[in-house]
């Protein structure tokens, strides 16, 4: 599969469009590249951290076992409060296998955060959970570390199953959940979605399953065909739950619960909750519990601009964006996906490498430039708001709203795809003379402040190594200039 990067760049005639989301073209480096890219890459690839022998009868009593661990390079990031004002707990503290304690601490996981704080005792107690946290804030780990403890490999069946709203959520859920569990010695996890083989599926159903993630649409097929049995399922997790609940997914999931047994146990997350939420809680949650980390909306860490343009300034605003910031990876968001397609061709003609992704993809092109982009290969993403849903990846810390979003829910979620986990991040918004009442509207809704973007921006705000700049330089590489950025 070609990717956008070429040993010896050369002149790009006739490029043409690529249909698995990936283009070949001469790869100009955006701006100054920090270590910060290759330190997220090793700590997040499996491949790189090794594990205690599975066949050296693990770890004996009396052993310090967290000497055996294989622990991903320490974070030294600076984190905002969103991840760091805790109560001081340790993952230790809720009487977790030792095998899941391995796991969590070789994911690079060192203290619970806010919302697992909240969430997990609760959750480990079988009592249905409400929970509201921002984007990036370790959600995640919330319910699947609870739900691989309460996993009984004495059981052959499906115990625990988790619903998200997209494909690539589900695969990166199933990866995550598979490192988590490594040690725990047979936790089954399967990963099925709308796009793929359903003979597969069926097959590997055939097999012994613990814990399934699926998307709604597919899960409620194979539970229809008698393939996926969920009447003695205890879990069900709605991450993305907003999402879940809205006209597109609501009537799958009142089916698919329906053939739940009705003990079972219903954990919904998200970072916003629309009324409709009330009425499915009223109807499917017995007295749960309710965890809202969210006096404010916005992640602490990231910083919002804007930059105003016409729509003919927009390629050149973001060709000087590239060239003056400090990019580890960014993502960039248009309204449509013929957009998309259009300006990941203008991006690679302007000589940076760029990846695009979007619903009306063929899953495996999907699938491999989801793969690629978290694993470096590309400092570029155009994409829809496909993206926008829970994907996590580490090396992101810039985003830039090519089109503005219509609503403030939409905003929300894409500007959180940067300042993962209390780090930093920046996200930049090109606004049009149409966009002008949405970018009031979202400001007020949010109580959020985007601000002009400003002549110079502080690297210190956005890049984890930083080192200062002599601010009569000239040649300041964090130096924008409000008229090559098309500002009013």
């Amino acid at each position: 599969m070609a990717t956008a990067r070429t040993a010896n760049p050369a002149p790009m005639i006739g490029l043409n469009k690529a249909a698995n989301g990936q283009f070949r073209g001469q790869t100009k480096p955006a701006g100054p590249q920090s270590g910060l890219l290759a330190t997220v890459q090793q700590s997040g690839d499996p491949q790189k951290r090794s594990s205690i022998p599975q066949n050296s009868g693990g770890i004996r009593f009396g052993d310090d076992w967290k000497k055996c661990l294989e622990l991903p390079p320490k974070d030294t990031r600076l984190k905002t409060s969103d991840v760091t004002s805790t109560k001081g707990n340790e993952f230790e503290d809720y009487c977790l296998k030792r095998e899941l304690l391995m796991g969590i601490f070789e994911m690079g996981w060192e203290k619970p955060s806010p919302v697992q704080e909240e969430s997990i005792p609760i959750a480990l107690s079988g009592r249905d959970i409400l929970a509201r946290a921002k984007n990036g804030t370790g959600k995640s780990g919330a319910y699947l570390i609870p739900l691989l403890e309460r996993i009984d490999l004495k059981k052959d069946h499906i115990q625990a199953m988790v619903l998200v709203p997209t494909r690539e959520l589900a695969l990166q859920m199933s990866q995550i959940s598979i490192q988590l569990s490594k040690h725990l010695g047979g936790v089954k996890v399967m990963a099925t979605t709308g796009g793929t083989n359903l003979r597969d599926d069926i097959m590997r159903l055939d097999e012994i399953v613990h814990v399934v993630i699926a998307t709604p649409g597919r899960i409620l097929d194979l539970i229809k065909k008698g393939v996926a049995k969920v009447n003695k399922t205890q879990m069900m997790v709605m991450d993305e739950a907003d999402k879940l609940l809205s006209q597109d997914f609501v009537v799958l999931i009142e089916d698919i619960i329906s053939f739940l047994p009705k003990d079972r146990q219903i954990l919904l997350y998200s970072a916003t909750f629309p009324i409709s939420v009330q009425k499915f809680m009223s109807k499917h949650l017995q007295k749960p519990y309710e965890i809202n980390l969210m006096e404010e909306l916005t992640l602490k860490g990231i910083t919002q601009y804007y930059a105003y343009v016409t729509e003919r300034q927009k390629v050149h605003c973001l060709n000087t964006l590239f060239s003056r910031l400090q990019i580890n990876q960014s993502i960039i968001f248009c309204n449509s996906t013929q957009r998309v397609e259009l300006l990941a061709k203008k991006i690679t003609q302007l000589g940076y490498s760029c990846f695009y992704i979007h619903a009306k993809m063929m899953q495996e092109y999907r699938n491999r430039v989801f793969h690629d982009f978290r694993n470096g290969l590309c400092r570029n993403l155009v994409c829809t708001d496909l993206f926008t849903r829970g994907i996590d990846i580490q090396a992101v810390n810039v985003v830039i709203n090519f089109d503005f979003p219509k609503n403030a829910e939409t905003y929300l979620h894409r500007i959180g795809r940067s300042g993962r986990f209390g780090h930093l991040g920046l996200a930049i918004n090109l606004i049009t003379s149409d966009d002008r009442y949405n970018l009031k509207t979202i400001e007020d809704q949010l109580v959020t402040d985007i601000k002009p973007i400003p002549s110079s921006i502080d690297k210190s705000l956005y890049v984890a190594e930083f080192h200062s700049v002599d601010p009569d330089d000239d040649d300041n590489d964090g130096e924008l200039k409000n008229k090559e950025l098309g500002a009013a």
